[in-house]
């Protein structure tokens, strides 16, 4: 399985890049948003690869961050969404608009990406909400409560949306103490909606 890929950036398109790795020229298929990270062509390029794997083929989905990528593995585990669709979803919208829609369970945003119908935006609010933010908190300290747990990833999620940490941590704090049975995504929503977003 290939992680990540250091090379030259030999060509780009819309949809691929080609990377050569000490002469062997690797195609990768691209969103919009890593695209627009590109170097020109002939620098050094370090692209995250998602290597996509079937009986009968193999192909290789690149992306400029961890994030994306991870973004991108939640999004395929949404039934009906393959990784060409996934792609196709992260060039639609970018990745924090992207997690606020699905949080805010926004599906007429989401809807207006192509190849999106309002019964695949209704799934991957369902099966994502909860989901999208263990890259933001990768682990919690030995003996947090379950509560600061919930806390601090819901601050790190608002970040990841492009809130300062101060604000995100005063306007997470007042919802989970009246809220006290509030999920992450709960915490996020009404945080996103009392931040005026």
């Amino acid at each position: 399985m290939i992680a990540f890929l250091n090379g030259i950036l030999h060509s780009k398109s819309e949809e691929e890049c080609i990377v050569d790795v000490q002469g062997v020229g690797y195609r990768v298929e691209i969103s919009n948003q890593t695209l627009q990270t590109l170097p020109e062509t002939g620098k050094e390029i370090r692209i995250m690869i998602y290597h996509h794997i079937t009986d009968n083929d193999q192909r290789l989905f690149g992306f400029a961050t961890s994030k994306e990528k991870n973004l991108f593995e939640r999004l395929i585990t949404v039934k009906g969404i393959g990784p060409k669709l996934g792609l196709t979803i992260l060039s639609g919208m970018p990745a924090a608009n992207l997690m606020e829609a699905i949080v805010t369970q926004n599906t007429v945003a989401l809807s207006k990406i192509s190849g999106i119908g309002k019964k695949t935006a209704e799934r991957m609010c369902l099966e994502l909400k909860d989901k999208l933010f263990d890259e933001t908190q990768p682990s919690v300290a030995t003996g947090s409560t379950e509560q600061r747990s919930k806390h601090e990833e819901a601050v790190s999620a608002l970040e990841a949306l492009g809130f300062k940490k101060r604000d995100a941590e005063q306007s997470v704090q007042k919802i989970a103490a009246t809220n006290p049975k509030f999920s992450v995504s709960d915490i996020v929503k009404s945080a996103l909606s009392s931040m005026n977003r």
